[in-house]
C-alpha cells in the first residue's frame, strides 16, 4: 500500500527536497503541496492524504493554526511537523493542536521516511524523549484532563508505557498479555482522554501530572 503525503512549507527548495526524498520510496508518494498554512486545507480536502508534512512557521497562517483546521475535518490526516529547532514552543503547540510528531529539517532522508511511516501507522510514539523534553517546562497551569481519573489500573499502565515510546507489541511483552488486548486498552485510553492518537494521549498524561516528564 502506498502512503500519500502533502507537503506544506513556504520555502520552494524545502518542498522540492522533501518531494525528491519521498517520491524515491516505492511505498510513498507526494500528492500535493502548499506554500502556506492557509492553502493546506483545500489541498488536503482534494487529495485526502495519509500524512501532511507541516512547517510550523509560515507567513499568512502558521502550522499550528493549519493543524487545528485539519483536525476539525471528519477524517483528518496525520500531521508530522517539520521544524528547524526541536525546542521551539511552536512545535509543542502544534503537537497540542493535533500533530502526531515532529522531525527536524536537518534529519537524514531515511529518518524522514521512517517518521512518515511511524506516524501513519500510529502504533508507537515518534521520538518520545524529545516530546517529554518539550512537555517538561510547559505543563504547569494546564487544565486537568477529566478522563485520567476514569482509567483502570491496567489502562494506566498502558499509558505509562506509551509515554515511554513502546509500541503495542512491546507493551504486550512488558505486561505479558496479547497484542490484541493491548490494542483494546490503547483504544480505551484514547477514548477516555478524548485523544485522537498516542501523542495526544501522552501529552494529556504529562499535562495532568499522571506521568512526569522529568
Amino acid at each position: 500500500m502506498t502512503l500519500t503525503v502533502v507537503i506544506a512549507d513556504d520555502e520552494d527548495l524545502v518542498r522540492a527536497g522533501l518531494r525528491i526524498i519521498i517520491d524515491a520510496e516505492p511505498d510513498l508518494a507526494v500528492v500535493g503541496e502548499a506554500a502556506d498554512g492557509a492553502a493546506v486545507l483545500p489541498v488536503v480536502r482534494r487529495e485526502q492524504p495519509d500524512v501532511v508534512l507541516m512547517d510550523v512557521r509560515m507567513p499568512a497562517l502558521d502550522g499550528i493554526q493549519a493543524t487545528a483546521r485539519l483536525m476539525a475535518l471528519d477524517d483528518p490526516p496525520k500531521v508530522l511537523v517539520v521544524t528547524t529547532f526541536e525546542n521551539d514552543d511552536h512545535v509543542y503547540d502544534a503537537l497540542r493542536a493535533g500533530a502526531s510528531g515532529f522531525l527536524l529539517k536537518r534529519a537524514r532522508p531515511d529518518d524522514l521516511v521512517k517518521a512518515i511511516k511511524v506516524v501513519a501507522a500510529g502504533e508507537s510514539l515518534l521520538f518520545p524523549a524529545a516530546i517529554r523534553a518539550l512537555a517538561g517546562g510547559r505543563s504547569a497551569g494546564r487544565p486537568a484532563v477529566p478522563g485520567i481519573g476514569r482509567l483502570t489500573a491496567r489502562e494506566g499502565d498502558v499509558l505509562r508505557l506509551m509515554a515511554r515510546g513502546l509500541s503495542n507489541t512491546e507493551i504486550a511483552a512488558e505486561l505479558v498479555v496479547g497484542a490484541e488486548t493491548v490494542k483494546t486498552h490503547v483504544g480505551n485510553v484514547l477514548a477516555k482522554l478524548g485523544a485522537r492518537d498516542r501523542t495526544q494521549a501522552v501529552i494529556a498524561a504529562y499535562e495532568s501530572g499522571f506521568v512526569s516528564p522529568r
